[in-house]
């Protein structure tokens, strides 16, 4: 088969794909993931090359597993190798930023219709002090209980109930309505507490259980996030399967490497040192204070979203500190410079009804030197400190230059 019959086949079995909300339970459940393990998103990264804010997150997890009573003793448990972590994209998965993943974590569970495989993620916890920025004291494992407790129960209760909620359908709605499905899903946690709102109320659970479930969802404008990073987990899993296809079906940091997985080469990851990101703190916060990059979420860009549908998202491109208007079609159409396609579902309206810009060419990055743009939060680099802000990444051209290497070679 030719590249280019090759990368036709891949994208359009990417873009094909029907990714549908259909449950929420713990991940020992739902992906087998048992015993002492953690996972953590970006490629595989040794404990020794961890920045203190991933670490931070994973001896958090532990002690909310209850496997170790404080952080030192946390420590000792992966030292000794007690406590495995490993990459969330390696069991089906995504998290964002630090990634963290444990059994007793409730996640949602996105299926794709079109291909019968399915992804998971956990429950966005909201904004502030949090577990996938690196927060870790005793309020981030208290909510990480109820989460387990009450609201993943209740959530996944309503979604069996409903049958499912099409995700491709409420994201296309979403990018006409001024997400770009990474720093701003607004409108999709919108229409998604929409769908949710007769199965919960119908789902016979006590109301002051239902109230706080509610609220939580209403108070969190991104509690969409990590369900559309689910959904493009479940559309490009199917593509590691394209023998010789250049598109690229995986991107992903941990705040030490960027990697990268193209789609005929398997499962083999490519990295090179993760970037700082650029854009806009909070107040009391600048540069010296930020960790470098981290998070699976990257994987929204993988599909066409994210920093490839900014044209469709203005105002995020004012949030992260890149301009206005222009420069958000300008985001939009430097990216088409390295894609295969448009996808004929993500439409923009600014753009004459375009489709964003989709399929990754490891080939276009290196000829252009073009490389994948990215939206993103900026976690601090001191543990426990949580988000100082938002902005923009790029992802390092030398991961695409290894990746078209060994394509060659192979």
């Amino acid at each position: 088969m030719s590249i280019k019959t090759a990368n036709q086949t891949t994208l359009q079995r990417l873009t094909e794909a029907q990714p549908f909300l259909v449950d929420c339970v713990p991940a020992a459940q739902a992906m087998g993931l048992t015993g002492r393990s953690v996972l953590h998103a970006g490629p595989p990264l040794p404990w020794e090359r961890a920045c203190a804010t991933v670490q931070a997150a994973i001896c958090c997890a532990v002690r909310y597993e209850g496997w170790a009573p404080d952080d030192a003793a946390a420590r000792a448990l992966v030292l000794t190798g007690e406590v495995r972590i490993g990459p969330c994209h390696h069991l089906a998965a995504v998290g964002p930023m630090t990634g963290i993943i444990t059994p007793s974590m409730p996640v949602f569970v996105v299926e794709n219709r079109a291909h019968g495989n399915r992804a998971h993620v956990t429950i966005n916890e909201g904004l502030g002090k949090v577990l996938r920025f690196g927060a870790n004291d005793a309020s981030v494992v208290e909510r990480l209980r109820w989460l387990a407790g009450e609201a993943g129960p209740i959530l996944g209760a309503a979604l069996r109930a409903s049958g499912g909620i099409d995700l491709r359908a409420l994201m296309a709605q979403a990018v006409r309505m001024g997400d770009d499905m990474h720093q701003r899903n607004v409108a999709a946690s919108s229409l998604l507490a929409r769908s949710l709102m007769g199965p919960l109320v119908r789902s016979g659970v006590d109301a002051s259980a239902l109230a706080r479930v509610a609220d939580f969802i209403g108070a969190n404008d991104q509690f969409f996030l990590n369900i559309a990073m689910a959904a493009g987990k479940a559309a490009t899993d199917p593509c590691l399967s394209g023998a010789d296809s250049t598109l690229v079906v995986t991107m992903a940091r941990n705040g030490t490497d960027f990697g990268i997985r193209a789609a005929g080469l398997g499962d083999r990851w490519f990295t090179a040192p993760v970037e700082m990101p650029k854009g806009l703190y909070f107040p009391g916060f600048g540069p010296e204070d930020a960790n470098p990059d981290m998070g699976d979420s990257a994987i929204v860009e993988t599909i066409g979203l994210g920093a490839f549908a900014m044209a469709a998202s203005p105002s995020v491109v004012r949030f992260v500190g890149a301009g206005g208007v222009q420069e958000a079609i300008a985001a939009t159409e430097e990216m088409a410079e390295i894609c295969l396609g448009e996808h004929p579902h993500f439409k923009i309206p600014t753009m004459d009804e375009r489709g964003t810009p989709v399929g990754i060419d490891i080939r276009k990055v290196v000829e252009t030197g073009i490389t994948p743009l990215i939206n993103t939060g900026i976690a601090g680099k001191i543990p426990g400190t949580g988000q100082i802000g938002a902005g923009i990444a790029r992802a390092p051209l030398a991961c695409f230059e290894q990746a078209l290497e060994a394509f060659g070679a192979r």
